[in-house]
């Protein structure tokens, strides 16, 4: 199923030439000379296309720092004068918008918290109709493409046809190197269902430290996606919010003249053939991998009656660590990576206890014992 929205391309939006996109600027707004001359030395670089700052910053506890407020958009007029860069700001209110417009922004974007309420993306998508101003939308602070999809499909229907998507990470209970896990089969499964939407990488909100922005970057690029957004400010290291993941604007500078671009379509026609061949044989493979599968299921279902009938219950733990144990260790040996594998088993371990539990249940769901059971309470 493909997304059906009604989108315009990147480059027609501020006639922005710059490939790929840089978004830069600080995460806050905090004084007239500390905006202004961020964006001048930003604007020096001939990197930056886009001049961001956080005017209204929500923020998850009370008494933090929650942004200058709507003086910062008359800094940001100043900055934009001065630099000839087009303007973004977040929104997450109405009032936001009709302030941010009537200031002059070029662009807004929807932050992550408010793309979590439809409630107020529809708030804001009220706020836009008769505007013609591109609007990005971040996704969701949990992983939830329906979320993000939902936020999209709301601004889009409010009559804004210049839309893209920020892929900002997403939160997660596990321990990890970044602030926020990339999670990008989330924004690869974004593109997939709308191949035209412009999604745009936000390193810094993913990775929560300066040290990680380089890798995080090239790596979005590598995935096709159109840009970067990239928080950058004058003194970091007196910032008023997020200080570990802002970047000097030279080093901004340093940071997108390493990167390397490259194209997403074939080079020419010897390297398309080559790719159609090597591709062919992993159509072959992923075919056997599928019907393995399928007779591994098969058993499944033997297993599981068998059980049912001989009053056996569906796990045994000792069954499953043998299987992880002695899986990781064959991964291991061909040199697969651990992770994945381990996910993989798992994947497949619980679709055999599905299927086992759907057989004990006489061919009951457990969506359809859920829903049967929530009514007999009714």
């Amino acid at each position: 199923m493909k997304l059906n929205l009604n989108i315009q391309p990147l480059e027609s939006w501020l006639n922005i030439k710059n490939e790929p996109l840089i978004i830069s600027g600080p995460c806050s707004a905090e004084t007239e000379e500390q905006l202004v001359s961020t964006a001048n030395l930003l604007a020096a670089t001939g990197k930056v296309s886009v001049l961001r700052a956080g005017i209204w910053k929500p923020r998850t506890r009370p008494g933090e720092f929650e942004g200058i407020g709507s003086i910062g958009l008359e800094w940001l007029k100043r900055a934009k004068a001065e630099t000839g860069l087009p303007t973004a700001v977040e929104v997450a209110t109405a009032k936001h918008v009709e302030e941010a417009l009537a200031a002059g922004v070029d662009i807004l974007w929807i932050g992550a918290r408010s793309t979590a309420n439809p409630f107020t993306v529809q708030e804001i998508a009220d706020a836009l109709k008769g505007h013609d101003v591109p609007v990005l939308i971040k996704n969701p602070v949990n992983p939830d493409i329906s979320l993000w999809i939902g936020a999209l499909e709301r601004i889009n229907n409010a009559g804004i046809t210049k839309i893209g998507a920020i892929h900002r990470g997403f939160s997660s209970y596990e321990k990890s190197s970044f602030r926020n896990e990339p999670m990008w089969e989330m924004a690869i499964q974004l593109k997939t269902l709308c191949p035209t939407l412009p999604i745009i990488n936000d390193p810094s909100h993913i990775c929560g430290n300066r040290e990680l922005i380089p890798y995080i970057a090239q790596k979005a690029l590598d995935l096709d996606m159109q840009g970067l957004m990239i928080e950058s400010h004058i003194d970091p290291s007196v910032a008023w919010t997020d200080a570990k993941q802002q970047v000097t604007p030279s080093a901004l500078e340093e940071l997108v003249s390493k990167l390397n671009l490259r194209d997403p379509e074939a080079p020419n026609e010897a390297f398309a053939d080559k790719l159609g061949e090597l591709r062919q044989k992993i159509d072959k493979i992923d075919d056997i991998l599928i019907q393995k599968l399928g007779e591994r299921m098969a058993i499944v279902e033997q297993i599981g009656n068998y059980k049912k009938d001989n009053k056996v219950t569906i796990l045994q733990v000792n069954r499953w660590d043998e299987i992880l144990k002695k899986g990781t260790a064959f991964a291991k040996a061909l040199k697969l990576d651990l992770g994945f594998t381990e996910k993989f088993l798992e994947l497949v371990h619980g679709e055999s206890i599905r299927k086992q539990t759907e057989i004990m249940n006489e061919g009951k769901t457990e969506e359809e014992i859920v829903e049967a059971t929530s009514g007999e309470k009714a």
